[in-house]
């Protein structure tokens, strides 16, 4: 009996192990490829657990047949993931098939399972006028689970914050192969839960022992940064000033590396119904930290960015742009396109476009806002325009919420590869950190596209290049240090959202120093002593790896 039918025996869901499932699971939205040996679909969270305990036996017993191999779980949902955080060469769990369960909903609360794909959760909770606002710009193809996985944030990040501040509780199976529930405890809680004599319980008390002993040194190492996917959040678990001790803030933004999870509670907010976008058009980037102090004043709902390259990008792949919208949109939105199109062509393109959009209870109010906002950057070198109308301010989004997937998609012969894909700084560093960012791409001749998030400082750099280029490898891992070492110069974070995965794991250590990265070591040894869940992910990574499945072609 071989490993497919093994773990198809045990298990109500199903286990396949044909190329075509496999090679289906190699790729996800990053640069590498990685061929899983097995794809189970679990149907339920007893499915789960009796295939961590396989694994756990099949190990433990030396695995004669596979010469040694061990075998390794690893979570995938959506297939969005930029850092090749769901690949894996060996058992590859998805729970998109069965385990997508929404609701209830019940007033600010929803219970959803990780398979769920974000778009439906969002029909369900926008009919009760709610939403989860920490979506990514991949809306329409990530799940809740790959959400929690990488502590997603997006356009709304700047207003209601990430992933993190929504989950209440999760449904996990530990590396032990047992079911448990991690939510926020009280200090009380807490002390109930280390008393006992389980997995769970030694958990809790050797991740509690570790903070008090490192307090200084994990608060010290906090990213002072608005967003931060980097790492184990270890400075969010204990907050002693009120007293709760919050496991879920280590789970969250995981990647799967310290427990599988089966179900969360999410809580949920009402946004406001009416928006009013201000656009404004830099040619003089020196002008920028300005602009964004200014329009913050203001409380944006949402305030994005993307660059000249991408502005031209967008018009010269207008009809992909418009193709997704229904054929009345898109007749609109061909004729909303006239002024930038008309822009490319005289040359007229601005460095940079920012969208600061406004969120009230009324349509005028929006207005006002964006009018005050507007008015408050007269005495600055700058362009501004009010997108007054749903289509207006549509065009815009259309070409931020798009960029990467239209770059990805439709230009031949180069890659849209994410790489240095996710850098957030301060924004008072924007003068001194773009142009030695600038200097450091230009160096290497490269084509590349920045667009992000204004208002939080997180850029996203895509460079696109050709993937069969031998030198194109070597060029990526010249680069990647070069550039995260002037973030960590400015101290910002190497992910603001997209999570280490295959990519950044190695170049933690720029980022948080050996010792932290040492403390991030001993978490996973706590949760995953034998290194079964989604292992060289957060901890353990290296540059051999990147080598080794990156894509060439």
């Amino acid at each position: 009996m071989n490993l497919r039918e093994e773990i198809a025996g045990i298990i109500k869901g199903e286990a396949l192990d044909d190329i075509a499932e496999r090679k289906k699971y190699s790729r996800d939205t990053s640069i590498f490829e990685r061929m899983p040996s097995l794809i189970v679909y679990p149907k339920k969270a007893d499915d789960v657990e009796k295939l961590v305990r396989f694994v756990n036996e099949k190990n433990s017993k030396g695995l004669p047949e596979q010469a040694g191999v061990r075998l390794t779980l690893t979570a995938r949902a959506g297939g969005s993931d930029m850092s090749g955080g769901p690949l894996t060469d060996s058992i590859l769990v998805v729970f998109t098939k069965y385990i997508n369960k929404i609701g209830p909903i019940v007033e600010d609360s929803a219970t959803v399972e990780p398979g769920a794909f974000y778009r439906d959760f969002e029909k369900e909770t926008l009919a009760r006028g709610e939403i989860l606002p920490s979506y990514p710009a991949s809306r329409g193809m990530c799940t809740i689970g790959g959400m929690i996985a990488n502590n997603a944030g997006g356009e709304l990040n700047l207003h209601y914050g990430k992933t993190d501040e929504y989950v209440e509780s999760l449904d996990v199976v530990l590396s032990d192969g047992t079911q448990a529930q991690i939510k926020p405890l009280t200090l009380a809680e807490l002390a109930q839960k280390e008393s006992g004599n389980s997995f769970e319980a030694s958990t809790y008390r050797q991740v509690h022992a570790l903070l008090e002993e490192h307090h200084d040194d994990i608060q010290f190492a906090r990213p002072n940064v608005t967003k931060n996917s980097a790492g184990f959040a270890l400075w969010d678990v204990l907050d002693k000033e009120q007293g709760i001790f919050d496991l879920t803030k280590l789970i969250v933004g995981s990647q799967g590396t310290l427990a599988l999870i089966t179900k969360a509670q999410i809580r949920l907010v009402r946004t406001k119904a009416e928006r009013a976008m201000l656009v404004i058009f830099i040619s003089d980037l020196g002008a920028l930290p300005e602009i964004v102090h200014r329009v913050l004043k203001f409380e944006p709902e949402s305030f994005e960015s993307y660059d000249n390259h991408t502005f031209s990008l967008a018009v010269h792949l207008l009809p992909q742009i418009i193709a997704q919208f229904g054929i009345l949109k898109m007749i609109m939105l061909a004729f909303a396109f006239l002024p930038e199109m008309w822009a490319v062509f005289r040359g007229g393109v601005p460095k940079l476009v920012l969208m600061a959009e406004f969120a009230e209870d009324t349509d005028q109010e929006a207005l006002d806002k964006a009018e005050e906002a507007r008015h408050e950057l007269d005495d600055l070198p700058v362009r501004t325009k009010i997108a007054k109308n749903e289509v207006h301010a549509e065009k815009y989004w259309a070409v931020r919420r798009g960029s990467f997937a239209l770059l990805r998609k439709n230009l031949h012969g180069l890659y849209a590869a994410p790489f240095i894909d996710d850098i957030v700084v301060h924004p008072d560093d924007y003068p001194r950190f773009l142009p030695e960012l600038n200097a450091i791409l230009d160096q290497r001749h490269i084509t590349y596209t920045i667009a992000g998030h204004a208002g939080d400082a997180n850029f996203h750099i895509i460079p696109l290049i050709d993937m069969k280029d031998p030198k194109t490898k070597e060029m990526i891992l010249e680069l990647q240090p070069e550039v995260y070492k002037l973030v960590a110069k400015y101290k910002g974070s190497i992910t603001g959202e997209h999570n280490d995965g295959i990519i950044r794991t190695p170049y933690l250590p720029i980022m948080y120093g050996e010792k932290m990265c040492e403390l991030f070591a001993e978490v996973k040894k706590i949760f995953d002593p034998q290194n079964i869940f989604n292992p060289g992910k957060k901890v353990g990574g290296t540059v051999e790896d990147i080598k080794k499945y990156m894509i060439s072609g």
